[in-house]
């Protein structure tokens, strides 16, 4: 078994979903172990890959770690293989913590976001050099490739990057549902307002990856004494630049809360 997926939920699908799709792994090479044992029946019957037990683990050649990291102190004993690499999506916990609890520093730390879901995601990869010498490193590049782009960071880094890319999905939702409001405070339709604001914010991201600098599109768009510069008016006035960024900076430090907890 080339793969066991610990923890089949959104991402963990996706991930399923993604490497099949693309020919990285066969669904026969994959292994499915979840608290909620009727799920990961139901998602092997449908995709071809195996219904697996804790025992099962002992054949794995590596485990994808990909549950909440408040359970993992409890799952870890049953965790650790003699001679399986590990991927660890969770929030927080350190490969140093990872190496601790699994008795192996053959770890890969690895942070996506929900957009893996629709194979866009945005994943932050880390390991240190037993498993890069292990090949670990390599395969979780060539899986996470499979939804997504993948960037080497530094692990310093990736509470910055969880607290930005990861979260981000849920603040470009709550801008959406704004804007939306908006919309609909000024007669739209509900619907029509919701479906303009999510094509905005995906054609926007398109614009905004063609340009060096956001500031750009935001220049472009907004013409002396014209409608845009009055909106933008409102949202300097209300602080919406300095509340991201302080949303970033929260969600950072929860990250190395949740990382604390672990040690």
């Amino acid at each position: 078994m080339r793969l066991a997926i610990v923890g089949v939920g959104k991402l963990g699908l996706a991930l399923l979903e993604g490497v099949t799709a693309r020919g990285v792994m066969s669904a026969g090479e994959i292994g499915l172990l979840d608290a909620n044992a009727g799920r990961a029946a139901e998602l092997a019957e449908r995709s071809g890959a195996r219904v697996l037990t804790p025992p099962d683990l002992r054949a794995a050649e590596r485990i994808l770690v990909s549950v909440q990291p408040r359970v993992f102190p409890e799952i870890s004993e049953w965790l650790a293989q003699e001679n399986a690499g590990y991927i660890s999506t969770m929030a927080g916990v350190s490969t140093a913590t990872l190496t601790r609890r699994l008795g192996t520093k053959r770890v890969v730390r690895v942070m996506p976001n929900l957009a893996a879901t629709i194979g866009l995601s945005q994943t932050a990869i880390t390991a240190p050099r037993e498993a890069e010498g292990a090949g670990d490193l390599a395969f979780a590049r060539q899986l996470f490739g499979s939804v997504g782009d993948v960037y080497d960071l530094p692990e310093h880094l990736f509470n910055a990057f969880t607290g930005m890319s990861a979260s981000g999905p849920a603040y470009a939702a709550v801008f959406a549902e704004a804007l939306a409001d908006g919309g609909v405070r000024m007669g739209l339709p509900r619907a029509l307002a919701h479906e303009l604001a999510a094509k905005l914010l995906v054609a926007s991201g398109e614009l905004l990856q063609q340009r060096a600098h956001p500031g750009l599109l935001k220049d472009e768009v907004a013409s002396p004494g014209g409608t845009t510069i009055a909106g933008l008016e409102v949202l300097e006035a209300a602080g919406v630049r300095g509340a991201l960024m302080g949303a970033v900076v929260a969600a950072t430090r929860r990250g190395s809360d949740l990382g604390k907890d672990q040690e």
